[in-house]
């Protein structure tokens, strides 16, 4: 039997309507369909599951190598010796007058450890730092300083917090001779008159006990230094300062701020004389020290003395002052 060519599609149509008609079929297909979202459900789940452990592993791999990669701590990179014996048979008492300025202290410990320690000069740091309720007295505190130095260092530097030195020919070493002023008139950055000693003085400790150390009288800030530069005179000792420097008045870093820490100059006309004070010094020094800290800043180590001044009121009744 012939067929119309034409058939063919309709012959072609009924088998495809067979085929989706039964319903067997669509079951056949509703499995299938579910076989496949749960393959490829487990082959995300195995992929992202791949990609943890590898991100994991990757992670892992970039911790080992950071810590291996890892600078030490300061502590572990600065610290170093301050008594060593083959530098020499003196030892430096560096004595820091001190209250409240932690920012500075922060940044002079170790500046000034790392600078003694590459000069080759045994050195111990001693902050005096004062906590009664008086006006600050930095010639007292340099006292206390002396007084509690030990008997390990034969030399004394009374050296401010807020001044750093930045040429490394500057001398630290024993002032044999007499009295050395590292922070000279012609070097410091805001001090330039002829009989400043003040900042940075290196003194033997007999040099300074010839001189009584320093008057106590003078609470607040300045004055205390001209006073003592008139003991120098007394006692008939050598002023000794830099020689060769050519950094001028870069050749310290001043690291006060005077807008964020005012200092204390309030003025009594018992505190302008130009004379030596005939009575004050080592001999009426009164203090008490609360307690006294083995510290380390950045690998630096330092000793802070909690000190507490005593003022005779009926002598220096400025003491209270503000």
């Amino acid at each position: 039997m012939m067929y119309s060519s034409r058939r063919k599609p309709v012959l072609y149509f009924k088998e495809e309507r067979r085929f989706l008609s039964g319903k067997c079929t669509v079951y056949k297909l509703f499995g299938l369909c579910m076989v496949l979202v749960l393959v490829s459900l487990l082959w995300l789940q195995l992929s992202c599951s791949g990609d943890m452990n590898e991100d994991r592993r990757l992670s892992r791999q970039q911790q080992q190598q950071q810590q291996q990669q890892a600078p030490p701590c300061p502590a572990d990179a600065q610290a170093s010796s301050v008594d060593d014996l083959s530098w020499g048979p003196h030892k430096l008492a560096l004595i820091v007058p001190f209250r409240e300025r932690f920012e500075e202290l922060l940044v002079f410990v170790p500046f000034m450890h790392t600078f003694l320690n590459k000069k080759k000069i045994r050195h111990k740091i001693i902050v005096i730092n004062q906590v009664d309720h008086y006006r600050f007295n930095r010639a007292s505190l340099i006292n206390v300083g002396y007084q509690e130095s030990g008997n390990d260092t034969d030399y004394l530097a009374m050296h401010d917090v807020d001044l750093l030195p930045l040429n490394d020919a500057l001398d630290y070493g024993f002032p044999e001779d007499g009295p050395f002023h590292v922070a000279s008139p012609e070097l410091h950055p805001l001090y330039h008159y002829k009989t400043y000693v003040g900042g940075i003085l290196l003194l033997t400790k007999r040099h300074y006990h010839m001189c009584n150390g320093m008057s106590n009288r003078f609470w607040g800030w300045g004055r205390e230094d001209d006073e003592f530069y008139r003991r120098l005179r007394k006692a008939e000792l050598q002023l000794f300062r830099p020689s060769g420097i050519t950094t001028g008045y870069k050749t310290f870093l001043h690291i006060h701020d005077p807008a964020w820490r005012k200092r204390d100059q309030k003025r009594v006309a018992a505190q302008k004389q130009f004379k030596v004070d005939p009575e004050g010094g080592l001999t009426n020094l009164r203090y008490q020290v609360e307690s006294r800290q083995e510290v380390s800043i950045s690998g630096a180590p330092c000793t802070v003395i909690n000190t507490k001044l005593e003022c005779e009121q009926d002598r220096t009744p400025w003491c209270l002052l503000g």
